[in-house]
């Protein structure tokens, strides 16, 4: 682009991209004659063009000449859908990281492991220090207990036989008896289980089928104001659960 000038534009793109428009307007199909009328294209440019569109997947041409949507439209379509959950989720993070000063996490308990998707932190709200995977200690966290928190005891049992909690603090849980019969909460601390110093609240997220959990860090010095936290985590957290309500699933995240 030049400086005080308009972009370059690249005629035949924008050509190819118009078709595909028109194209999708057309349920039924369309044939290129008809698309030529429609886009003002000459023929052959329009063949060339719809040529190269079935070549590359994003048009397909049915046995009677049409033209319909391709499979690799349906693909660009699903990843600007989890791309605008994921930035939608991002968003609501970000603003919970601002209003409580607090590094913000996002988890999945997922094929029999804790996974985090996603940490919105800053040089002012730093992420804790994650000295051991949070698969191996989710005993400690407020991350990992939130989820197992949604599981069966048959399956924390399962988890705890593959990921035996050992003592990371002095204030690590590791009695079987108390980690497995845990009842479920709608918020769930750590204080100072995982790392000395830190403190962190997580409050489930509601997802069909699947353990997801909002969580944030902040020095444990602050836990004589955990209640300030209390709301803004849970109205964050239910945002979210309606975003991915809205969207009917969880975005991938890798």
């Amino acid at each position: 682009m030049n400086r005080g000038s308009e972009p370059t534009l690249i005629a035949s793109v924008q050509r190819a991209l118009r078709l595909l428009e028109v194209v999708g307007q057309h349920p039924s199909g369309i044939t290129a004659k008809c698309l030529a009328r429609n886009t003002g294209l000459a023929l052959p440019t329009t063949y060339h063009l719809l040529r190269t569109l079935v070549h590359e997947g994003y048009l397909t041409k049915l046995d009677d000449g049409a033209f319909i949507v391709g499979e690799q439209v349906a693909g660009l379509h699903d990843a600007a859908q989890a791309q605008q959950l994921r930035s939608t989720i991002r968003s609501t993070m970000i603003e919970l990281r601002e209003d409580l000063s607090a590094a913000t996490y996002l988890a999945r308990y997922d094929d029999g492991e804790v996974l985090v998707d996603e940490i919105v932190d800053s040089p002012r709200t730093p992420r804790v220090d994650a000295w051991v995977d949070f698969r191996q200690a989710a005993h400690a966290t407020a991350v990992g207990k939130c989820l197992l928190s949604g599981l069966s005891k048959d399956e924390r049992t399962d988890h705890f036989r593959r990921h035996p909690p050992e003592g990371l603090t002095p204030r690590t849980i590791t009695g079987l008896r108390d980690l497995v019969e845990a009842p479920r909460s709608a918020l769930v601390t750590d204080t100072e289980e995982y790392s000395l110093g830190t403190a962190c609240l997580a409050a489930p997220i509601r997802v069909a089928d699947l353990p997801v959990t909002l969580a944030i860090s902040f020095p444990a010095r602050k836990l004589a104001t955990t209640r300030d936290y209390v709301r803004p985590l849970r109205a964050a957290a239910e945002r979210i659960s309606r975003s991915l309500a809205v969207a009917g699933n969880y975005p991938s995240w890798n």
